[in-house]
This record gives structure tokens, sequence and C-alpha cells, in this order.
């Protein structure tokens, strides 16, 4: 087998970045796939230190929205449409927290686009969740409130085509 038709390789060379979503929401099987290979991605020494939240109900998809705003100083939909959020926080306490947690957001990402879901990694969490907002929904939650954000993911069915790769730049590998 040549090895780019591997499907494993397939969908890593294949994956993008989507900022547009259909409305329906992504079938309870695939997200359940999703979140599980989540669950199985790298952490530093094995620790399985990040958490998953799966935003799906609208009243908290529309709080996690607005705090998306408020920390950021944006307004309109961060995540596009999607209506599902997966936000994904650690333990600071971890020395190797931001890491871990960003192997979960890649392997859930790669896992969305094999299973025929989209997503997009969004950014903010960090400053979302040290507000008293971000706390208090930490709290309604029942986690932590010293977890740190690290990323999101909105997630759902890409409303048109995958955007097309843009040419790899030179000397992004360097062999020694």
């Amino acid at each position: 087998m040549d090895i780019i038709e591997n499907p494993v390789m397939q969908a890593l060379l294949t994956r993008r970045s989507v900022r547009s979503y259909r409305p329906d929401p992504v079938a309870p099987e695939i997200l359940d796939a999703i979140l599980k290979a989540g669950t199985f991605a790298p952490t530093g020494m094995g620790a399985q230190s990040p958490m998953i939240v799966a935003v799906e109900n609208p009243e908290d998809r529309a709080a996690v929205q607005a705090l998306n705003c408020q920390a950021r100083g944006g307004s309109g939909d961060p995540y596009y449409g999607a209506p599902t959020i997966l936000l994904v926080l650690a333990d600071p306490a971890r020395n190797t927290c931001v890491e871990d947690a960003s192997c979960v957001l890649a392997t859930m990402m790669v896992a969305a686009h094999a299973l025929g879901a989209a997503s997009c990694w969004i950014h903010g969490e960090h400053e979302m969740f040290q507000l008293p907002e971000g706390k208090a929904l930490l709290e309604k939650w029942g986690l932590p409130g010293n977890l740190r954000g690290v990323g999101s993911l909105a997630l759902g069915y890409a409303a048109g085509p995958l955007p097309q790769p843009r040419p790899r730049k030179d000397g992004y590998v360097v062999r020694v």
C-alpha cells in the first residue's frame, strides 16, 4: 500500500478548518466517537489531564459564544454557527497542560474529519475562563474553577465544500 493512500494519512492531509456550518447537530454516535478519540490523545506521562466539555444545548452555547466575544472584544458568532462547541480545559498545575490539551484538540479535529464532520480550532478560552462569567460557567458545569481554557472546536457539518489547502511553505521541514 502506498503510504499516502493510508486512510489515516488521507484524513491528516485532507482535513481543513471550516468556517460555515449547517445547523443540524452532529449525529450522537459521531460525536461520541470524536470525544472518545480526544480521550486517547497523547498526554504528558499518560496523565490524561485535560477535560473536554461538549456544549450542545443552545443556552450554554449562547453563553460560551458571548463569553468568547467578551474575552476577545469581538462580536457575532466566533464559532461560525457550528451547533456544537468542544471546549478543552486543563489543570494549570501540570507543566504540560497546554501541550496535552492541544493534542486533544488536534486529535478531535482529525477524528471529526475522518467521520464526516467538520471543525475549526477557536481561540480565546484562556481569557474566557479567567473572567468571572467563565468561572461561573465552570461552577455551573461542576468543574474546578482553576481550570485553564486552552482552546475549543467549532464542530458540525460543513455548509459547503472544504477549503482548498494553501501550498506548503518552503523550508517547512529541515532534515539534518
